[in-house]
């Protein structure tokens, strides 16, 4: 039986997927990292198949450049079916970004409730963006009840990676007493923590610290640095 032309293009399609993933198989760290690192362009069809051959890596990386338009033409809707892809898999970054789509309408409709149960478990693998996020929606009760005190705990586990925004949130939480016993001594070291790991809030609250301590010239010297990374 001759084939139609549509499918001898989808088999010729299939067949040059095939040779690329052999060749991306046979590949030195040095090569892998000169092709994925370079032209996203180019990139684009060695990500694109060996994501058709279920590599969660690639099918992570594939959405991201769907998401971003990097490389390819922006198409949320194909980013949000690779991110599922790879999240089914049980990749946990991959579930957080799946999260994510769903919190901010990235290819599909808002649902906090989805988003929230996407970030919960990449947070209970241990990811620390998943870890800050549900953090997040526990906090301000976005797709679950309120409750910061487990707010607190998934911060904690997250600074504790050295996720600079969640090492800010936390010092928020010790100066505040929100969700926790108020501890203005350890507030004070998580916006250094933060800080010191270049994120801006973190450095703003480090400095304003520093400058209710009276060390105002160590304080000016953060601010200018929050200025210059907002």
């Amino acid at each position: 039986m001759s084939l139609s032309a549509e499918q001898f293009a989808r088999a010729a399609a299939a067949q040059a997927s095939h040779l690329r993933m052999l060749r991306l198989q046979s590949m030195s760290h040095r090569e892998l990292q000169a092709l994925l690192g370079g032209d996203p362009a180019a990139a684009a069809l060695w990500v694109k198949s060996a994501a058709e051959c279920g590599v969660r890596a690639a099918q992570l990386r594939l959405g991201r450049m769907l998401l971003e338009g990097q490389g390819v033409s922006r198409d949320p809707v194909q980013a949000l079916r690779w991110f599922a892809r790879a999240a089914e898999g049980r990749d946990a970054e991959a579930m957080n970004m799946l999260g994510r789509c769903y919190e901010n309408a990235w290819g599909v409709a808002a649902d906090l409730d989805v988003a929230a149960h996407w970030y919960q478990l990449s947070a209970d693998k241990g990811y620390d963006w998943g870890q800050y996020n549900f953090g997040n929606m526990l906090f301000d009760g976005r797709g679950v009840a309120i409750d910061q005190s487990q707010a607190v705990l998934w911060y904690r586990r997250a600074a504790e990676q050295g996720h600079a925004r969640a090492m800010n949130l936390l010092g928020r939480c010790c100066e505040e007493g929100w969700g926790c016993p108020l501890n203005a001594d350890e507030g004070f070291d998580w916006y250094r923590r933060s800080a010191e790991a270049g994120y801006f809030r973190g450095q703003y609250n480090y400095a304003a610290s520093l400058a209710e301590r009276g060390l105002k010239s160590e304080a000016a010297e953060w601010f200018r640095k929050a200025a210059a990374g907002r």
